[in-house]
């Protein structure tokens, strides 16, 4: 078993997360935070790990082949694309994510930027145009699609329903019509959604199967007043082809907390925009939901790790 020699099992954070967790931590782990700027840290503590918790760093085969002891590592969060699935696999390290800890904050966030689109809020703040150009849209009774309908995308449902009376369609391969009539939208084909929504959010893990998800035939079908909202991975949207759709007025505006670089380069062609708002992947960063995910995180550590 890797243990200090007081017998408790090292973890590893890389990166700041909530201090409640890493106080739940230090009760039962020899908790060790970051390398540090000198790298015999590394070569000294990597032998010994046997647990990390993952925030925003990433974790290579070359990483984690210098830690033969890791177990399990506990993600800060949703997705599992920073860390070499194929080589835990092969390893046998588990990796564990927190799914429910962020929901309410990303969904609040994905609102918060399609009214901030909607209603000019970027461009105001930005001081690019003047106020007679700064005329806004309504969400109340507008149509708001979702690609993928998860627990995320459900919440924005509720928001969007309940606070400004907005009709919800939905797209999911995964689901059948029943479940997402049963889950409170209109079951829709990518396509159908793309044509009747008024604003698509997007809500899907990055894979093969959904890179580039929305790229130029797609804008093509969508409204010319649509707005595009993209809270869950970069690589969805093809950044390049929503310029274009921008730029020939095939929709009206977006809201990217996330992109394929990030954070978004100063000199992207998207920053130049009045009509996009742009924040750096933080849909899920709020006090309340950073301490439950953290919390989570670190649950999923003691329950790999203590007998």
């Amino acid at each position: 078993m890797a243990e200090t020699s007081a017998g408790r099992p090292v973890v590893w954070i890389p990166r700041e997360v909530h201090a409640d967790a890493v106080a739940d931590l230090e009760t039962w782990a020899d908790v060790r935070r970051g390398w540090g700027a000198e790298p015999a840290n590394e070569d000294a503590v990597a032998p010994l790990v046997q647990g990390v918790l993952l925030r925003t760093a990433r974790l290579d085969a070359r990483q984690l082949s210098r830690m033969p002891r890791l177990r399990i590592v506990a993600r800060h969060g949703v997705g599992t694309d920073t860390v070499d699935t194929a080589f835990a696999r092969e390893h046998g390290i588990r990796i564990t994510t927190t799914p429910e800890a962020n929901v309410l904050s990303v969904a609040e966030h994905a609102i918060a930027l399609l009214l901030a689109v909607r209603r000019g809020i970027g461009a105001a703040v930005s001081g690019r145009g003047d106020r007679a150009d700064l005329i806004g849209g309504e969400l109340s009774g507008s149509t708001l699609g979702l690609i993928g309908f998860g627990r995320i995308a459900r919440h924005v449902a509720r928001i969007g329903q309940g606070g400004f009376a907005m009709r919800v369609l939905a797209y999911d391969p995964g689901l059948s019509d029943e479940e997402v009539r049963t889950a409170g939208a209109e079951p829709r084909s990518l396509d159908e959604l793309l044509e009747q929504s008024d604003a698509v959010s997007v809500h899907v893990p990055l894979v093969p199967a959904t890179r580039g998800l929305l790229s130029t035939a797609q804008f093509r079908r969508m409204r010319s007043h649509a707005v595009v909202l993209n809270t869950s991975r970069g690589g969805v949207v093809d950044e390049c082809a929503l310029f274009a759709a921008l730029e020939t007025d095939e929709v009206a505006g977006a809201g990217l907390d996330v992109s394929e670089v990030e954070p978004m380069p100063a000199d992207h062609p998207l920053r130049s925009r009045a009509d996009v708002v742009v924040t750096p992947h933080i849909g899920g960063q709020t006090r309340e939901a950073m301490r439950r995910v953290a919390m989570e995180a670190a649950a999923s550590l003691r329950a790999e790790l203590v007998p």
